[in-house]
């Protein structure tokens, strides 16, 4: 019986493709309240290449693994578990601060599981869980009610797609800021869509012909938090990024990271049993066998993307 796996990690920091190794290492084993899974997709995340380039050095020992996202079979459990069994399919987070490997990987452990509604495909599962999570908490963070004015500036990325849906869901009146590749898409949901740049505020504000509440940033860091600020009548508690923290900081924004924030995996499985049932979706943008990880590594970080990312290890 195989003893060993492939798998995605870095021993030392610095830029993702630099660092980054596929190598063979021992599978390892489910210790209690985890279980393996035998990876069948693995969505890529920014935060990824953050940790590539030290955003948790000091706290968790090298070598480490990416890739948090997974959906698979489970092969293994660990002790005290028992709401799944060796056989089921399921989506959740890799145990990236639990070892030396992640998701990325022939096999991975996992610290929250969901099983995967009948309809819903392994690639679709694993593009769920990081997005649901952090638009969920960002809007939930917020306090958006039914009835109130939401931006969501950044809507073309994956967090930024599943806000849009989850604050409709809220019963919001939603404006985004989004690229051509996605507009139709998020106008089709119900949202208000205008581009970034230049005339950004006017636009925004002209779109929602009412006071704007919140405003939640997904996009990559752009340099717009003064306007964003000016979108909510100067008031920086009512916007929340979740990527520019250094702005946060600066102006006196919130920040998904930094906070004392409950984390709301809670609703990934809601949110998969939607996906499943046709009324939520994450934008998949490209499969890549596992050891074509340089491949999305490189599309990931040059911003083109449009969407999820996923390594099929099962694949090659």
């Amino acid at each position: 019986m195989e003893n060993t796996m492939r798998t995605i990690r870095f021993h030392n920091y610095g830029e993702p493709t630099d660092v980054l190794r596929l190598e063979e290492v021992a599978i390892p084993e489910p210790g209690p309240g985890r279980i393996r899974v035998s990876v069948r997709a693995c969505g890529l995340n920014p935060v990824d290449w953050g940790m590539c380039r030290g955003h948790f050095a000091g706290q968790l020992p090298l070598p480490r693994g990416i890739g948090l996202d997974v959906s698979g079979i489970v092969d293994a459990v660990g002790e005290g578990v028992t709401d799944v069994a060796i056989g089921d399919a399921v989506l959740g987070a890799a145990d990236f601060m639990g070892g030396s490997s992640a998701g990325a990987s022939d096999r991975a452990i996992m610290y929250y599981w969901f099983r995967i509604p009948d309809g819903l495909d392994f690639v679709q599962a694993a593009a769920l869980p990081l997005a649901v999570e952090t638009a969920y908490r960002g809007i939930d963070t917020l306090g958006l009610r039914s009835g109130q004015t939401i931006l969501v500036h950044g809507a073309g990325t994956t967090v930024g797609f599943a806000a849009v849906q989850i604050a409709l869901m809220h019963g919001a009146h939603v404006v985004a800021t989004a690229g051509a590749t996605y507009a139709d898409k998020l106008r089709a949901m119900g949202a208000l869509v205008t581009s970034y740049g230049d005339g950004m505020v006017e636009r925004v504000t002209e779109l929602a012909e009412q006071p704007v509440d919140f405003v939640l940033d997904t996009a990559p860091i752009s340099g717009a938090m003064m306007d964003l600020i000016h979108i909510v009548n100067g008031h920086p508690q009512r916007v929340l990024t979740v990527s520019d923290f250094a702005a946060a900081v600066e102006f006196g924004a919130r920040a998904s990271y930094g906070e004392e924030h409950t984390l709301r995996y809670d609703v990934v499985g809601d949110f998969a049993q939607y996906a499943a049932d046709g009324k939520f979706t994450i934008p998949v943008a490209k499969t890549f066998a596992l050891d074509a990880w340089r491949s999305a590594v490189e599309i990931s970080q040059s911003g083109g993307a449009h969407g999820k990312l996923i390594l099929l290890p099962d694949s090659d």
